[in-house]
């Protein structure tokens, strides 16, 4: 897709430098480059800044900022938006996150492609507002109701942020879903250096288009082409369960069967496109110790890894950049020899849990709660009690 002149000049004027900012600004920045046209939000802390530095930079790239009465509101204006063809971001926090369930549900039924960033903190309810937590894992999977899939992503630097909003924008165009950055209050609020790429070198997903408004949800394609407003057809979009065409059947069992396992299947079937992990196997191949970490937490994991193998541990390391789908077929290749797999997470084992599913080996979660990060020295001993 083509970047349009505005942006073009704007993405020229601060593009091939590098600066120094916070992880949520460098997904503020990460979503303009990436072809952001419309967010709505509403301040929460630790993503307050996400929107304030988007209220100030999208409409000099071209783009429209709006300030929501919440956040049930915000993820409404984004899903009508990317009707129109817009690129949609919002950005929240738990309890925020928590209210835009139903409409999350309603973008996954109505196939609307839009990005949601979870800057999550430690709950439940208010909890500790400003300390950052990862306990949002399993709410960002099943946290609205009936079967679905959902695509979610997990950064651990300033750099990634930025990245993976290209990441994030592109597959909700390529499968017509919504689609999660998974931050934590630490990465969105930790400084570091940021690389910004020249306009020449962005390419973006094209978001596949059709004349056949019978087929808008459904026809041959697990992924079916759209018609947005204004382009001269009438398209009717309901959350209800509806066929092909988009009018309501809530009764026939046949409809709801086919619609629903299509749903689910565009994302399961191209899981392998989809899931990206970084590995560090210990080069002698006879590790008996695994870990798996993700975002803030897996920056202390893999010093402690190192760590360990520098006092003659022999211990492989992976980290999770897409958290859902789930990667179970790197995971379970992973823990393939292993005995072990110690998780190292910011909250009380929600991946562990997960991982047990696709290992023989024992899984151990290395859990810290508070809103304080792990530390090396923790996770080190962790690992030194198991070798």
């Amino acid at each position: 897709m083509a970047i349009n002149e505005t942006r073009k000049r704007y993405i020229d004027r601060l593009g091939g430098k590098t600066y120094f900012m916070l992880g949520d600004e460098a997904c503020a920045y990460g979503a303009i480059f990436a072809g952001c046209d419309f967010f709505a939000g509403y301040p929460i802390t630790p993503a307050s800044e996400v929107a304030e530095l988007t209220a100030r930079e999208l409409p000099r790239s071209g783009g429209i900022c709006v300030q929501m009465e919440d956040e049930l509101a915000s993820i409404a204006a984004i899903i009508g938006a990317s009707w129109t063809g817009a690129r949609t971001m919002t950005a929240t926090s738990g309890p925020g996150f928590s209210l835009m369930q139903e409409n999350i549900g309603y973008g996954i039924m109505t196939e609307t492609p839009c990005v949601l960033i979870n800057v999550q903190r430690s709950g439940p309810s208010t909890g500790q507002a400003t300390k950052p937590a990862q306990g949002d894992v399993m709410q960002a999977r099943w946290g609205t109701h009936g079967d679905h899939n959902i695509i979610a992503l997990a950064p651990n630097s300033v750099q990634e942020c930025f990245d993976l909003m290209f990441d994030c924008f592109d597959l909700a165009d390529i499968y017509r879903t919504p689609v999660i950055l998974m931050m934590d209050g630490e990465i969105g609020h930790i400084r570091e250096s940021l690389i910004m790429p020249t306009a020449d070198t962005i390419n973006h997903a094209v978001r596949k288009e059709t004349q056949a408004a019978d087929e808008i949800f459904g026809g041959e394609d697990l992924v079916p082409g759209i018609i947005h407003y204004g382009e001269g057809q009438n398209v009717h979009v309901t959350g209800s369960t509806h066929l092909a065409n988009g009018m309501r059947d809530v009764s026939t069992q046949e409809v709801h069967d086919r619609l629903v396992r299509r749903l689910y299947d565009k994302i399961d079937l191209n899981r392998e496109k989809i899931v990206k992990v970084e590995s560090d196997i210990d080069p002698s191949g006879k590790a008996r110790i695994g870990v798996i970490s993700y975002g803030a937490t897996a920056r202390p994991a893999r010093g402690a890894v190192k760590a360990a193998r520098a006092q003659g541990k022999k211990v492989d390391f992976m980290r999770l950049i897409t958290i859902w789908p789930f990667a179970r077929q790197q995971i379970a290749e992973f823990g393939k020899n292993l005995d072990i797999i110690l998780v190292p997470e910011m909250n009380l084992g929600q991946l562990s849990r997960e991982i047990e599913r696709f290992v023989d080996c024992k899984v151990k979660a290395v859990s810290k709660i508070g809103g304080v990060s792990h530390t090396v020295e923790e996770i080190d001993r962790a690992i030194m009690e198991e070798a």
